[in-house]
């Protein structure tokens, strides 16, 4: 079974996966942020401002997962709602200033991690595993619209 592991592509991108998500959440735990904000920052660190159902694709979450996240978010002082101009019915989230405080210690963290993870590799190594993780997601991706149709 171990061979098995150590060939599976799935296996090890989920454990890499866990080791990146357990190192972030340590440090970002001590700026006073969770890995599940990362998608929100990620979306909104520029100062722009999404709907909820726009910011829960962009994450490829669910809506109530991604309104949970926004409710702590909200609660937490880290995001505000205000109404769309373009549509009633639905509002626009954004950072406030306190969240958009932590984006450059956010953005060190995520550099930080990222550097431990590939520092064993060559400037090579490491195009050309981002160009492969590419192309491995963007078949998961074709698979998983295909399997919507």
């Amino acid at each position: 079974m171990a061979d098995l592991r150590d060939r599976s592509v799935g296996y090890l991108t989920n454990l890499a996966g866990r080791h990146f998500v357990r190192e972030l959440a340590r440090r970002l735990d001590a700026i006073g942020l969770s890995i599940g904000h990362m998608p929100v920052f990620a979306a909104l660190g520029d100062g722009s401002a999404m709907t909820q159902k726009e910011l829960a694709a962009q994450a490829v979450v669910e809506q109530p997962t991604m309104a949970a996240t926004l409710s702590r978010m909200e609660r937490d002082g880290l995001v505000a709602r205000l109404q769309n101009p373009e549509d009633a019915r639905s509002a626009l989230v954004s950072l406030t200033p306190a969240a958009l405080a932590k984006v450059e210690q956010l953005s060190r963290v995520v550099a930080d991690v990222n550097g431990i993870a590939v520092a064993s590799l060559t400037r090579t190594e490491r195009a050309e595993y981002l160009r492969l993780l590419g192309k491995i997601i963007a078949a998961l991706e074709a698979a998983d619209m295909a399997e919507a149709d």
